[in-house]
């Protein structure tokens, strides 16, 4: 099968890095090429991967009103050059809301919309930041009407069906996939700069979202023999925003990393304290290496991944005192997180599987 997966651009982020994970899955056996909208790439791009972008720049306004129509036709123009190189398409995965809002207007046939965080949080956040970019997103989910999508966790899809923003044609739920054998090995690699002290760790870019005011208010309580290894996109910001809570000299932030899973493995705990996410893909990869997880129960997606025994390490949203106890209790409880259920549910062979039946129409809810 011929199958392209368009996003916004691959810098690092949660979205980038799965569909990275599973085009590489897929490309085992089928045909994947990777459209981004920018030419801004950080991750290495496995070789097994064709990837292209269609504008030469960053891509921040290829979808507003003034220059969506041209958009649009470049990227039908794309579409119709590389279906006369290869064939048809037998299926299109559209991820983020650039490349979103270009697709839902294209005549692009087989696109399916993968949805990553919790649309009525997203909305929450936009509307502080003022009318005009409150207006771009609703307008960009509205979008969504009468389109197949892919939601990335349970609650996703069930805050969809539930609401009146967005009616689609079809609906299903479909976990990120991980490639556990290539994140173990990884995991294994020889790393010098990993501090020798212990320490916890947080991966996540510097955003509201991820509410590292929270994380830095928690860790301030802590003992002051650990670390805090921040994996992000902006050190300099995150140092100076750690001042405020003196922490700035437990704080280790070597910036993104490629190969984020020697660190966590090596973490005595890896913690998340996002207001909302849509499946924190962190949040599993830990568990894969054996890293017990602290992380606040937002929407949506940690509940879905914390079941059982591991449930007790779910802590309300924007505590950051509960958060505290928390760490200290999974720093003494030291549970093995290996067996997690839900490791079962997320491997990347079985996930590629339900993406490709999407070609054929199976598995969908209408």
């Amino acid at each position: 099968m011929n199958i392209v997966i368009v996003i916004d651009s691959l810098v690092g982020g949660g979205a980038e890095k799965v569909m990275l994970t599973l085009a590489e899955k897929i490309a085992q056996q089928h045909n994947v090429t990777i459209l981004s909208l920018a030419n801004s790439i950080e991750y290495s791009i496995p070789k097994v991967l064709n990837v292209e972008s269609l504008f030469a720049h960053r891509a921040s306004k290829v979808d507003r009103f003034w220059q969506r129509k041209n958009s649009v036709l470049k990227l039908e123009a794309w579409f119709e050059k590389k279906q006369s190189e290869i064939g048809d398409i037998d299926l299109v995965l559209s991820n983020l809301d650039r490349s979103n809002n270009l697709l839902s207007k294209s005549n692009i046939k087989n696109v399916h919309f993968v949805i990553h965080n919790s649309v009525n949080a997203e909305l929450a956040r936009q509307k502080k930041l003022g009318p005009f970019s409150y207006l771009y997103l609703k307008k960009s989910k509205q979008n969504l009407n009468g389109k197949s999508l892919i939601c990335v966790s349970k609650g996703v899809e069930k805050e969809i069906t539930q609401g009146d923003l967005i009616n689609p044609s079809a609906i299903a739920t479909i976990y990120n996939p991980f490639d556990f054998e290539k994140i173990n090995q990884q995991a294994n690699e020889q790393n010098n700069n990993i501090p020798n002290e212990p320490y916890l760790i947080h991966v996540g870019r510097l955003a509201k979202q991820k509410r590292h005011d929270i994380l830095f208010a928690a860790f301030a309580k802590l003992d002051k023999k650990y670390k805090l290894v921040l994996l992000c996109n902006k050190p300099a910001k995150a140092l100076k925003l750690a001042q405020q809570y003196g922490i700035e000299k437990q704080l280790v932030v070597p910036g993104f990393q490629q190969n984020p899973y020697n660190w966590i493995k090596h973490a005595k705990a890896l913690v998340l304290s996002s207001d909302f996410e849509g499946l924190p893909t962190v949040l599993i990869e830990a568990l894969a290496v054996g890293t017990p997880v602290v992380s606040t129960n937002c929407t949506f997606g940690p509940s879905e991944i914390l079941t059982g025994e591991l449930s007790k390490y779910l802590v309300p949203v924007q505590q950051s005192e509960a958060l505290a106890n928390v760490v200290k209790q999974i720093l003494a409880d030291k549970p093995n997180v290996e067996n997690a259920d839900i490791l079962k549910q997320v491997q990347a062979e079985q996930v590629a599987l339900q993406y490709l039946a999407l070609a054929h129409r199976l598995d969908l809810k209408e």
